[in-house]
């Protein structure tokens, strides 16, 4: 922006826009004041306190000031910073009855101290406040928010007599209070209060220091004596003893030395200066002695506005400056206070100044200026100054007031009534909040209050207001679509209008302000506060009013008299133009831009449109006024220089080196409160405005130049094609980027929620940028604020604030802070940092920050078509918006064409960091790394295989950025379950550690998704190893039941044929199952995996049909595994190698049986499988037997060569206890019995369960002969043992192949009857009488074959009956039946003999 400062200001307003009311509300009731009558009125009035170190860089107070405004019995206090956000800030004081007289409020400030002192008709207060520098306990404030002097003010008592005091008079007759007043501090610290009463004189009230006990005084000055009484005062009304012509009309006051000095200008047009320590008036000067003509006629009508202002300094004294209010004559008189030897004083003439305007609101007097607000006979606000020391012409300088919003709303065509008026409503730059509320309340006629609504909410109570009072007036169901466009454009414009009203109430001025300090000028309205800042000289070229315009010689644009001569000339002319411009051409001009349309084209159709319908010679003017120009060229291109804000230098965003901490924490508060905000982006949007408007009509007075070149240039010169090359582009560039500036203050931020700005902002984090732009939690408490006022409070204000002091010593606090130059260099470096020529890219870094999108969006839009700065970077937020907004695609397209300038521009320079990367790896390699790490924290898998896939081609002789992308390729694929390209992306990579880490990853997930198939069928080429490697680990180190990967590694082996490796994992998968899991899925599964070994093992050719037994426990060999070390902490020995154990078909059967046995166990009986699952051949058929499952032990004994001993001994027992325990059991014998093979039922009769036992114990030992029967002995051993009667059946199967064996078992258990009985039937058989029942084949012959007895058997018998008298018949029977039998064989054995 251009540097170069005129004498003029611009007045820019401080719009509130907030609905919440901010005042806190004090109501000071005091007794004995009178019910003032409603015919006594005052005006408004306001005014303004600042404090003295209010320009001291470092103070608390720097850039601090108290507003007030009174109105009937109300005062309004607002303290203000433009450092910091003041709380409790605002006090509405109230007191009732009791009228404030216009300027009735007096700010002073002591040392510890801030004194209000308030003046009404009725009463006098004294409100005494801490002071900015007590209320801290340390200079050093770090806060954004600082509490305001006003915020214990409840705390104190108004209504006592230390704060509050009644006037006396007003207790007597007289009804009209005083009509002027003036207040002070003495230097004793008593507050002097000086009244001017209706009737004459001027009444002193005292009130003693707050701090001390003292006594109130009322005094009374007048010309011939000081008449002073505590109680039973008479007002002078009473006494009649004075005059109305010296009726004071204003009032001043000063203390000079030892005694103060009270100057009241009086009805009779003279000053009158009192002196209160000698309570006489010490000098009287008659005001019309200073009029040059008219004396006589004024000297007789009493004054009734005329006003004094004082200002004083060491250096120059005491000036007074007197406004004499004359009509069509009013005047300032400048004067000087004389003091001489002898304590006379008089007046010295400095200056008399005169002004054409009649209704004077109020002025101020500095040291060399005056200035003066008015409003003019159309009731605008008129602010002008002047130099009144050195001004010989009188010329005021110009202050570019804030116009009144336009009184109509131009719509176009393709524009909404409804959008359109609203847009103007809530733009920053129109109306405040109060004014569109209170216009609100108005229209809906209602008593509803809208003091709660934010920004938002109370833009949809006006649409919802206006919508529905149009709907009500519908009365017709259907109207055409052309008359509800006039329906709404009649009731939006009467609510408009509504807010018009209370606008221009709200902008009625009240007063000035200046901070002696800072030399800053306010403008003190109605409703709000505005700023008078310093106008640049091309704006104020193009906003002067034509008599200024004219009578000016020269700009401090240009150097050289002749060019100043010819940007005047040139700049009446681009008057001219804006004058002659049509409100549609306006309107079609800004459509274009907004459209983005081609700004030369548009200005050619306007200057056609001009031509067109030129009747009054508009053009023919402004083209004789360009033959007025002596240098069009070189005028045409210095005020394009002066426009264009582009610049080189660096912006350094960094604190200045060698600063002490005091001083970074000043500049860190300097301009950043939320008001100060506000101020700058409104200053920036107003210069926007003009400067776009200044650019649009000088394009349109070159297209004018090219229409009329033949008279002003050589045709093909170098004039016209420099015009037509160089000036046109370069102002349709400055045209729409002055339009890009003034869209930006006009947006107003979005508001986003905790959550999604907290979640985006994770987002971005990937993106590793400067915290700079992302200053969320210093955001402005201002709500809503526009774009730039964001940016300007969260990144800019910073940056700027470093720069201007980075060559400026500020170490000391009496730094001096000037309005006019600090604030015009923030405004330019501003503006620069928002210029988009300028290599800057802050601001849209900093609404990418702070989540504004939709902002961006828009801005990028608009630079779109004519900025080729960042276009690089440009690409890149919009890419980033695209994503917030859930636009991948696109999103990805701007990431794409971004990447071509990630070595050239900032931004993107910073975006790919400065780790030790970059020195390896190409900037766009790096660029794409930080794009995919965002792609993949917001969860765009797709987005990241497309930008990996492209990064990938230019990454050809990098392999680790190959590697690195590869495998996000694959993980992304693998994510998607894309499982065929991760494995395509897997044996990509480069990288053998990466390509194993995406192996294992992918074994892992396909696992996990039950996706075997794909992982089997991969061909794995080079990677076979591994993968089974990585298989093995798993399987070894994860749960059994709850992964596969046995199986999967099982499935993988079987698939490429390798059948003795499949038979070792399921082998090892069996044991494991056996050890870790005894329950009986862990059994069935066990079985299952014996019976895919064995039939893996069968497909191999004998010779090959072994495996190797998996080692035992957890000792299973891991890569990469840590070594271990003992109690010592020393490296444990390594384990002595174990004997490998071959193992081969028959041993895996006999495994597979054992297996399957516990298997019908935990099934039969789970409760025992936990004891199955461990148990040996031995403890399990002890355990099948004990189960009933006989049928399972006798293939385990025979498996396993093991004696069916147990089986047969187990299966008599189960008979025993169901032959003596009957019904009790037999549905539990069922359901044993049920698990093994019975033999052929009979179905003659019915079986009971007893009976299939003991067939079941028959068929065992028929189908399983031993050697000697000793299966037989066994459970005739067991029945016996009992004292169980043997079965006839096993009887006769026993002794016919066994009967001694017999014999001897009947003697065992003294079964004497049964032995005798068996004896006998022996020896009957060997003698041929039933010896087939003995397996004796022949009996007894002298050809057979040799019997024989079991003589020691049957002598035991023969004892055993003998001893016993009852068995005595049976011993007879015995002993006579082996006398037979001794006989034939006798004979027997002769016959044998003989026929030898």
């Amino acid at each position: 922006m251009a540097a170069v400062l005129e004498r003029s200001y611009i007045e820019i307003c401080g719009f509130e826009r907030e609905t919440v009311s901010r005042f806190r509300d004090i109501t000071v009731n005091l007794a004995g004041v009178g019910v003032h009558s409603g015919g006594v009125k005052y005006a408004d009035s306001a005014g303004g306190f600042s404090y003295e170190d209010s320009g001291k860089f470092l103070s608390v107070t720097s850039n601090r000031f108290i507003h007030w405004s009174t109105s009937g019995d109300t005062a309004q206090f607002v303290e203000q910073s433009l450092d910091t956000n003041l709380l409790n800030n605002a006090v509405r004081l109230r007191i009732p009855q009791c009228l404030l007289l216009p300027g009735g409020v007096h700010i002073q400030e002591t040392l510890n101290n801030v004194v209000i002192l308030v003046v009404t008709n009725q009463s006098v207060h004294r409100l005494v406040l801490p002071h900015p520098t007590r209320m801290y306990r340390s200079d050093l404030v770090t806060e954004l928010q600082m509490q305001s002097i006003f915020t214990d003010i409840g705390k104190l008592n108004l209504k006592g007599p230390a704060h509050s005091f009644v006037l006396p008079f007003t207790q007597g007759a007289q009804s009209a209070g005083p009509d002027t007043s003036a207040a002070w501090i003495s230097h004793q610290g008593e507050a002097l209060f000086a009244l001017a009463l209706p009737s004459g004189g001027i009444m002193i009230v005292t009130l003693p220091p707050h701090d001390q006990e003292g006594t109130i005084s009322v005094m009374e000055l007048k010309q011939s004596s000081v008449m002073q009484r505590l109680a039973g005062w008479m007002p002078t009304a009473i006494r009649g003893d004075q005059c109305t012509s010296d009726l004071a009309i204003s009032l001043a006051f000063r203390q000079l030395e030892d005694d103060t000095f009270v100057f009241a200008l009086c009805q009779d047009h003279k000053l009158r200066m009192w002196s209160f320590k000698h309570q006489m008036c010490v000098l009287v000067a008659d005001m019309l002695e200073y009029m040059p003509v008219g004396r006589a006629e004024v000297k007789g009508s009493p004054a009734q506005a005329h006003k004094i202002r004082l200002f004083f300094s060491s250096s120059t004294g005491l000036y007074l400056t007197v406004y004499l209010a004359v009509p069509k004559r009013s005047q300032f008189c400048v004067l000087q206070l004389v003091a001489n030897e002898n304590n006379r004083y008089s007046l010295d003439h400095i200056s008399t100044l005169f002004s054409t305007q009649e209704t004077l609101v109020d002025f101020i007097l500095t040291a060399s200026d005056i200035w003066a607000l008015w409003l003019d006979n159309d009731n605008q606000t008129v602010v002008k100054y002047i130099n009144f020391e050195h001004n010989t012409a009188g010329m005021w300088n110009q202050v570019f007031v804030q116009p009144s919003p336009e009184e109509e709303v131009h719509i176009g065509e393709d524009q909404d009534p409804r959008e359109t008026y609203l847009d103007v409503l809530f733009s920053p730059l129109r109306f405040t909040a109060s004014a569109i509320v209170k216009a609100l309340q108005i229209y809906k006629r209602g008593t509803d209050r809208y003091f709660d609504l934010s920004w938002e909410e109370l833009k949809k109570e006006v649409t919802v207001t206006v919508e529905n009072e149009l709907q009500g007036s519908v009365t017709e169901y259907e109207f055409s679509q052309e008359d509800y466009r006039l329906l709404q454009v009649e009731f939006w414009s009467k609510f408009y209008a509504c807010c018009l009203q209370y606008q221009e109430v709200l902008s009625t001025p009240l007063a000035l302000h200046m901070s002696p300090a800072t030399a800053m000028v306010c403008v003190l309205k109605k409703g709000f506060v505005s700023f008078l800042l310093p106008c640049f000289a091309v704006d104020h070229l193009y906003l002067s009013s034509d008599e200024y315009l004219f009578s000016e010689e020269t700009t401090p644009i240009a150097e050289d008299s002749d060019v100043s001569r010819d940007i005047l000339q040139l700049v009446q002319c681009l008057r001219l133009v804006n004058d002659a411009l049509p409100e549609e051409m306006t309107y079609e001009m800004e459509k274009a831009l907004e459209q983005l349309m081609s700004p030369e084209r548009a200005s050619e159709k306007v200057l056609e449109g001009l031509l067109a319908k030129d009747t009054v010679s508009v053009i023919e003017d402004i083209a004789n006024k360009l033959q007025d120009i002596r240098n069009p060229i070189t005028a045409i291109s210095v005020l394009l220089r002066e426009l264009d804000l582009e610049t080189d230098a660096e912006t350094d965003t960094g604190p200045t080196a060698g600063q002490s901490l005091r001083v970074r924490i000043g500049l860190s508060q300097l301009y950043g409160s939320s008001a100060a905000a506000s101020l700058i982006g409104q200053a920036v949007c107003q210069t926007a405005m003009t400067r776009a408007l200044l650019c649009r009509d000088l394009l349109i007075l070159l297209q004018l130049y090219m229409h009329i070149s033949n008279n002003l240039f050589l045709p093909g010169g170098s004039e016209m094609l420099q015009l037509q090359q160089d000036l046109i582009p370069r102002c349709s560039h400055l045209l729409c980027s002055y339009h890009l500036l003034k869209q930006m203050s006009l947006t107003l931020s979005s508001s986003v929620p905790i959550d999604i700005l907290n979640a985006d902002l994770q987002h971005l984090s990937v993106l590793e940028l400067s915290d700079s732009s992302t200053h969320t939690a210093n955001r402005s408490v201002l709500t809503p604020q526009t774009v730039v006022e964001l940016f300007y409070h969260t990144v800019a204000r910073k940056a700027i604030v470093s720069q201007i002091f980075s060559q400026q010593n500020v170490q000391s606090s009496q730094t001096a802070l000037d309005w006019s130059q600090m604030i015009s260099n923030v405004l330019t470096l501003l503006c620069q940092f928002l210029w988009p020529s300028n290599s800057s890219f802050l601001f849209p870094e900093c609404l990418m920050g702070n989540c504004q999108y939709a902002q961006l969006q828009e801005y990028v839009r608009l630079i779109g078509p004519w900025c080729q700065v960042n276009v690089g970077s440009c690409r890149f937020v919009l890419g980033q918006c695209y994503l917030a907004n859930g636009e991948g695609q696109k999103a990805l397209q701007c990431f794409q064409e971004a990447a071509a300038e990630v070595d050239k521009e900032e931004f993107l320079m910073k975006l790919t960091g400065s780790d030790e990367e970059t020195a390896t790896t190409a900037p766009r390699l790096l660029y794409y790394n930080k794009v995919l790490r965002l792609l993949g924290d917001i969860g765009l898998p797709e987005l990241v295989i497309q930008l990996a896939t492209l990064a990938i081609s230019e990454a050809t002789n990098d392999e680790r950025s190959q590697a690195a992308l590869w495998t996000r390729i694959f993980k992304h694929h693998l994510d998607l379950g894309h499982n065929s390209q991760a494995y395509e992306a897997l044996t990509q990579n480069p990288d053998p550690s990466r390509q194993l880490d995406c192996l294992r990853q992918l074994v892992v997930v396909l696992c996990e998704r039950s996706q075997l198939r794909d992982l089997v069928q991969f061909s794995f080429v080079n990677l076979h190893d591994e993968v089974v490697s990585i298989i093995e680990s798993r399987a070894r180190a994860v749960d059994l039941m709850t992964h596969n990967y046995y199986e999967l590694l099982y499935a993988f082996h079987i698939n490429r044929h390798n059948y003795r490796k499949a038979g070792t994992v399921m082998f090892e998968y069996g044991m494991r199952l056996g050890r870790e899991v005894r329950t009986l899925r862990g059994l069935q599964k066990q079985v299952n995996c014996y019976l895919a070994a064995l039939n893996c093992l069968r497909l191999v050719r004998p010779d090959y049909a072994w495996i190797v037994q998996p080692s035992s426990g957890a000792a299973y060999e891991r890569p990469g595994a840590s070594p271990k070390r003992n109690y010592d902490g020393e490296f444990a020995a390594s384990p002595v190698n174990q004997q490998i154990d071959i193992l081969e078909l028959k041993d895996l059967e006999k495994e597979y049986v054992l297996a399957r046995s516990r298997l019908n166990l935990a099934q039969q009986d789970p409760p025992s499988a936990a004891i199955a699952g461990g148990a040996s051949a031995v403890e399990m058929v002890t355990l099948l037997v004990q189960t009933g499952l006989f049928d399972t032990a006798v293939t385990l004994c025979q498996t396993f060569n093991l004696s069916l001993t147990p089986v047969f001994e187990g299966l008599t027992f189960k008979c025993i206890k169901l032959q003596y325990k009957g019904d009790l059991d037999q549905t539990e014998a069922w359901n044993w019995l049920a698990a093994n093979q019975l033999p052929t039922i009979i179905s003659t009769k019915e079986s009971s369960a007893t009976d299939e036992a003991w067939r079941l114990l028959a068929y065992y030992l028929e189908n399983h002969p031993s050697q000697n029967a000793q299966y037989h002995r066994c459970v005739i051993n067991k029945l016996l043992s009992h004292g169980v009667p043997l079965p006839d059946w096993l009887i006769n199967a026993y002794k016919e192949v066994d009967a001694a064996a017999l014999l001897r078992l009947y003697l065992n258990y003294d079964h004497l009857e049964s032995a005798a009985e068996l004896v006998l039937e022996f020896v009957d058989a060997l003698l041929g009488k039933g010896h087939q029942y003995f397996g004796i084949e022949r009996p007894l012959s002298a050809t057979a074959a040799l019997v024989w007895l079991p003589y020691t058997s049957i002598d035991q018998l023969l004892r055993s009956l003998g001893e016993s008298q009852i068995n005595e018949k049976m011993y007879k029977n015995v002993k006579d039946k082996l006398a037979e039998y001794h006989r034939l064989v006798d004979q027997s054995s002769k016959h044998r003999l003989m026929a030898r």
